[in-house]
C-alpha cells in the first residue's frame, strides 16, 4: 500500500471519528484513541506514541522525535485536538 492510499484510510477514519464524537471539545488522546481503532478495524498496522532517534550530521541528538501515530510504517500522524 503506497502512503496516498494509506493516507486516503487516514483522512476517511478522521472524519468517521469527528462525526462519531460529535466535533470538537474532547481530550486529544480520546481522539487519537478512537483513530486508532478506526484504523486497526480497516486491518491497518498503527503504533502509538513511539520515541525516534534523530542523527544529525552523524550525530544522535539527546531530543527523540516524539509520534502520536505512525500508520504501515509509512504515514506519520500528528493529533490535535480544539476547545471549539
Amino acid at each position: 500500500m503506497t502512503e496516498n492510499e494509506i493516507s486516503k484510510y487516514i483522512v476517511d477514519c478522521a472524519i468517521e471519528v469527528h462525526r462519531t464524537l460529535g466535533g470538537p471539545g474532547l481530550l486529544e488522546s480520546i481522539y487519537e484513541e478512537a483513530l486508532a481503532w478506526e484504523l486497526a478495524q480497516r486491518g491497518l498496522l498503527i503504533e502509538r506514541q513511539l520515541s525516534i532517534p534523530v542523527t544529525y550530521k552523524g550525530q544522535t541528538l539527546a531530543t527523540l522525535l516524539k509520534l502520536d501515530m505512525l500508520v504501515e510504517k509509512l504515514v506519520i500522524v500528528e493529533n490535535k485536538s480544539t476547545t471549539t
